[in-house]
């Protein structure tokens, strides 16, 4: 599991989050998941930084209201694979990507 990106398990936990509350038909439980998600991405992409772990989740919680926002205007599952988009791509370059080495004056 070390070798998939915090991406694709941030984007991941909204849809599989979705899933949970829209199978069992209890949001809570769907809560659950993405409470479980965030504190695994966080803990995972620690060396990151404070502060890129906390936009990530900032940025978790505005695409989760995104989500109930647009849904209201797309089909819920196209809104939720919208933003869990938005969110893998924001992870990726805030806590994924390899740092590019930065040539030293001559």
């Amino acid at each position: 599991m070390s070798r998939v990106p915090t991406a694709v398990i941030a984007a991941l936990t909204l849809v599989v989050g979705f899933a949970v509350a829209q199978a069992t038909g209890v949001r809570a439980l769907g809560g659950v998941v993405l409470l479980a998600g965030v504190a695994w991405c966080a803990w995972r992409s620690r060396a990151a930084g404070a502060a890129r772990v906390a936009a990530v989740v900032v940025i978790g919680a505005v695409c989760f209201v995104a989500a109930h926002v647009v849904g209201h205007f797309l089909n819920a599952w196209v809104s939720v694979v919208l933003v869990a988009a938005v969110l893998g791509i924001c992870t990726w370059f805030l806590v994924d990507r390899p740092a590019r080495a930065v040539p030293l004056p001559a």
